[in-house]
């Protein structure tokens, strides 16, 4: 072999190391990126996609249960008591049973339970004190659930739609529930014809 040859053979195993050690730095890279990028960036991106999934999910149910929430609403609110061309007042009965109907008291607006076995018409002590009903005689209540300090104010006026009475005895502090829950007991209902059918409960003005 000449110096030449040997000198082409130098130079050939020269590049073959030199390929061989770029291969072999290729290799670590490659190694090094998959451990500390490729698993981890995948569950990653999986967990990112889990998060944009549950997000319109949770808008979507928040949506539902606000629609949900407006329409029991809108079905429990009390209906003003329809009046026929006669003057009759016509209160549909609830799906629990009872008769609601919307009214005022001292011209303030209440949510009235008709109640036939009440002597009176009751209201909260909250909404006594934002209908300025005050004064009053202190009085104690007999309830089923024992007695109950309270007192009877005089004089106020109370109406369900066209009706009005005036002068009419109001127990304050009997009802429990929402600040504007009110009875609707005899101390009104004796101002009106009543009759009652299956569904409807209809007033009938005195002339």
């Amino acid at each position: 072999m000449g110096m030449q040859d040997r000198d082409w053979y130098r130079d050939l195993q020269r590049e073959k190391a030199k390929q061989e050690q770029i291969n072999a730095t290729r290799g670590k890279f490659s190694t090094f990126s998959r451990k500390h990028f490729g698993s981890k960036s995948a569950p990653a991106a999986k967990g990112s996609a889990r998060q944009m999934g549950l997000f319109p999910m949770l808008v979507f149910w928040f949506l539902v249960m606000g629609l949900l929430y407006g329409l029991m609403t809108h079905y429990l609110k009390p209906k003003q008591a329809k009046v026929h061309a006669n003057g009759d007042l016509v209160i549909q009965r609830s799906q629990d049973g009872h008769f609601y109907t919307a009214g005022t008291i001292n011209g303030v607006a209440v949510k009235f339970m008709v109640d036939t076995g009440a002597s009176l018409v009751t209201i909260s002590e909250p909404f006594a004190q934002k209908a300025f009903v005050l004064g009053g005689t202190p009085t104690m209540f007999h309830t089923a659930n024992g007695n109950k300090p309270g007192r009877v104010v005089e004089g106020l006026n109370v109406s369900i739609g066209p009706v009005v009475a005036t002068n009419i005895k109001v127990g304050v502090g009997l009802v429990g529930g929402k600040e504007n829950d009110a009875l609707l007991g005899q101390a009104f209902l004796s101002k009106v014809d009543i009759t009652m059918n299956k569904d409807q409960l209809i007033l009938h003005p005195r002339q």
